[in-house]
């Protein structure tokens, strides 16, 4: 079905500085084939698409997807399950347990429950880091969501990780909206050989490597005492940084590892939520931006955020880097907003232009918003608007690849009393077997 927005505010994240402009949108098949103010325009595409459904925007924004650049979606099962704790206890006396007696069809669930979030959130884009990733390449296909999805391990699953990227690259086979990584957890639970070898793995394949960098102050003290270096530069050492590298959350980087993730063009993911929820410290993202680092924005799971909310996500970013560098013109409106959007979609691997923005030519990734609300009026800076005041319930409509997946916020290829059932079902024979195993 090919679509014209008409009578929309659009925001195009094309210009260096903020441009918003009243006018239409039109949409062929999965790509943007109009972007204009102008009526002649509009009227062109009409006559060239007379079957076009055409969408009424008075009152609302326009504009691309959001794009969430680290996420572990199949663990909504965990959502406030263990809060208030430090990372390590959190993980070794409770998350990983949980993990351990999760099937793949419990991951496939959290997955489902974390995809309709998304969604509903406008996240029209998202990078997974989990287990079981080639379960869930038909979850992301059903649903329409756009997905990297980071095939994860620490040395004990790394063969079993590599078989699942491999399934996951068949799976996805002729569906443009997934693609696949691989995800070893972190430097500390990964040995210097297999990380290697997840690196080379994605070399021979054309994949994507990411992993959690510099995440925590015992991660940086584990990785001095055996290697002698910081997380960054034992990653740099083994050869695993470049472009095609996503670094979650390094948050204790130094001027020479920022200066490193500079030089190699990886991609860095920041996590603010989870960080401050974790203590885990805060990124100095503004200063990584000054350097050149390829910034991103991400969620994190449900179980240290507690949601996957990335206008919450946004809004935070901004606050703490103000709060945290005693710089009021730290991290700016805009240049934050691009961290979702444009570098986002640099950070999947797609080229400049491509996704992200909207221009003839693009991939038709698209949200509605509506701006006919208390706190998204008056209107005097629409982009601070959308930072400072938008939330993910002002979303309306979501377009993914040309076609509309959620609709009047709601999602008509879930049945979400059933979704709901089910996952509180395994939750409960998950915890009942926590308990007879601690018993």
């Amino acid at each position: 079905m090919d679509l014209l927005f008409t009578d929309a505010l659009l925001l195009p994240m094309t210009a260096e500085e903020p441009r918003t402009f009243t006018g239409a949108l039109g949409i062929v098949g999965n790509r943007i084939e109009l972007v204009s103010e102008s009526p002649v325009e509009k009227a062109a595409f009409l006559s060239a698409h007379p079957e076009a459904r055409i969408v009424d925007c008075r009152g609302k924004l326009v504009m691309p997807g959001l794009i969430d650049t680290h996420c572990h979606a199949g663990m909504t099962l965990q959502r406030s399950y263990a809060d208030d704790l430090a990372l390590m206890e959190w993980l070794n006396d409770y998350i990983w347990p949980f993990e351990s007696h999760q099937t793949a069809d419990d991951v496939v669930l959290g997955m489902t429950l974390g995809i309709v979030e998304l969604l509903l959130g406008g996240v029209t884009s998202f990078v997974d880091m989990y287990f079981h990733e080639d379960r869930c390449v038909q979850v992301v296909r059903q649903l329409g969501i756009r997905a990297l999805l980071g095939c994860s391990y620490f040395d004990c699953g790394v063969d079993e990780a590599l078989r699942s990227a491999e399934r996951a690259m068949a799976q996805a086979a002729g569906c443009s909206r997934v693609s696949v990584a691989v995800a070893p957890h972190s430097g500390y639970t990964c040995s210097p050989e297999n990380l290697v070898r997840g690196k080379e793995f994605c070399r021979q394949n054309g994949l994507l490597f990411m992993s959690h960098v510099a995440e925590t102050m015992d991660e940086s003290r584990m990785l001095a005492e055996r290697y002698g270096k910081t997380p960054v530069r034992h990653f740099d050492a083994l050869g695993l940084l470049d472009e095609r590298t996503i670094a979650a959350h390094c948050v204790y980087v130094d001027d020479d590892d920022i200066a490193i993730l500079a030089d190699r063009g990886v991609i860095v993911s920041h996590n603010p939520q989870s960080n401050m929820k974790l203590s885990s410290g805060v990124a100095p993202v503004w200063k990584m931006m000054r350097a050149g680092v390829r910034m991103t924005l991400g969620t994190d799971g449900t179980c240290s955020n507690n949601d996957l909310d990335m206008f919450e996500e946004l809004r935070t970013a901004v606050f703490l880097q103000k709060s945290a560098t005693g710089d009021p013109l730290a991290l700016p409106a805009y240049e934050a907003l691009k961290l979702m959007t444009v570098n986002g979609a640099r950070a999947m691997g797609y080229a400049a232009g491509e996704l992200g923005v909207l221009r003839k030519g693009a991939l038709a990734d698209v949200i509605v918003i509506d701006l006919q609300k208390p706190h998204l009026q008056p209107v005097h800076d629409v982009v601070s608007n959308l930072v400072y005041c938008g939330k993910s319930s002002d979303v309306e409509m979501v377009v993914v690849d040309g076609e509309p997946v959620v609709e009047h916020r709601r999602i008509s290829q879930v049945d979400l009393p059933e979704l709901y059932r089910k996952v509180a079902a395994s939750v409960e024979r998950i915890l009942t077997d926590c308990r007879r195993k601690n018993a």
